[in-house]
């Protein structure tokens, strides 16, 4: 396994997040576990979850089934670094939603208590709430982590310049503030390399890239026959995308590497990327993964995915502007 810090900080955390996202609706616990299990054994020291995942309003489906693999012992809340989200709908009331001090403060505690643990490594928002005030959503990340319960905090979903607003704010408060963003990031889906990149290469937050292979799409779409990949929305992806997706393909067999292979090797040479999430349904998923590692794209070969699946044209405003 290979390992780097996470944005500017000096914690060491994997290449490979474990995305937890299917644990409970697509992989039972008992596969979870298994996962989970197997992710330490091959040195993902990074797991990602989120309080909302599970999709039943308010239980946290995902985190509890992370939370009682934790509890099993054997130094395993000591092995790894625990991601958690706070933004979805967890409630009927109101203010069961969003960035309000009221509603982080009550979703780090329950997820917390689902997760069995004392403390979250990297609690994250899991979107920009425009009516939270800068100073509220500080104020309550610093009494969390003042309290011991939140050790960083990073954002997900965030627009460049919510980036570095955020980032000023937290600055102006003497405050840590973003040290990574989760963005749908792949070869599919380059729009964050406008400007969340440059604002996340500009104040030091890592980017953590969701959705690598854009939903199986880039693990051999094009004869997908199972799964996520062959659902009716794929299929339709597939027809819109075919020839470059066979272009795409007949690369990776040059290159002597399987698609999802090349994809994630993509996002991990891109020196602003710190890990990219795996989401695995089985337990080959997972090891299939670390494949990724050992791959090295050359500049040709990068310079073809480039004409293969275009980017917006570089960072703004040189994109669109001279």
């Amino acid at each position: 396994m290979q390992y780097t810090r996470l944005g500017r900080t000096a914690l060491k955390v994997s290449r490979l997040c474990l995305g937890t996202m299917n644990f409970g609706p697509l992989t039972s616990e008992a596969d979870s576990f298994a996962i989970m299990d197997r992710a330490c054994e091959l040195g993902i020291n990074f797991f990602d979850t989120a309080n909302v995942y599970g999709w039943r309003t308010g239980e946290g489906v995902t985190e509890q089934i992370v939370g009682r693999w934790l509890a099993q012992g054997g130094g395993r809340r000591e092995k790894v670094v625990l991601a958690t989200k706070v933004y979805g709908k967890m409630g009927e009331g109101p203010s069961d939603r969003g960035l309000s001090a009221w509603h982080i403060r009550r979703a780090c505690d329950e997820s917390l208590r689902r997760l069995r643990t004392d403390r979250i490594d990297l609690y994250q928002m899991h979107h920009v709430d425009r009516d939270a005030p800068w100073d509220e959503v500080w104020q309550a990340m610093e009494q969390l982590v003042q309290q011991g319960k939140v050790i960083y905090v990073g954002s997900s979903n965030f627009a460049g310049w919510q980036i570095a607003q955020a980032s000023a704010a937290a600055s102006a408060r003497h405050f840590l503030g973003l040290v990574s963003e989760q963005s749908l990031y792949n070869l599919t889906a380059r729009t964050v390399e406008l400007e969340v990149i440059p604002a996340c290469r500009a104040h030091g937050v890592g980017v953590i890239p969701w959705s690598p292979l854009a939903g199986g799409l880039l693990a051999g779409g094009a004869t997908a026959t199972e799964g996520r990949r062959a659902s009716d929305r794929q299929r339709k992806n597939v027809e819109r995308y075919r020839a470059q997706l066979e272009a795409y393909e007949a690369l990776c067999r040059e290159i002597g590497t399987a698609p999802p292979d090349v994809a994630l090797t993509w996002l991990l040479q891109n020196p602003a990327v710190t890990a990219s999430i795996v989401g695995p349904r089985t337990m080959e998923q997972l090891t299939g993964s670390v494949r990724a590692l050992e791959v090295r794209l050359s500049a040709d070969h990068l310079a073809r995915l480039d004409r293969i699946w275009p980017g917006p044209g570089g960072e703004a405003p040189e994109a669109y502007a001279w």
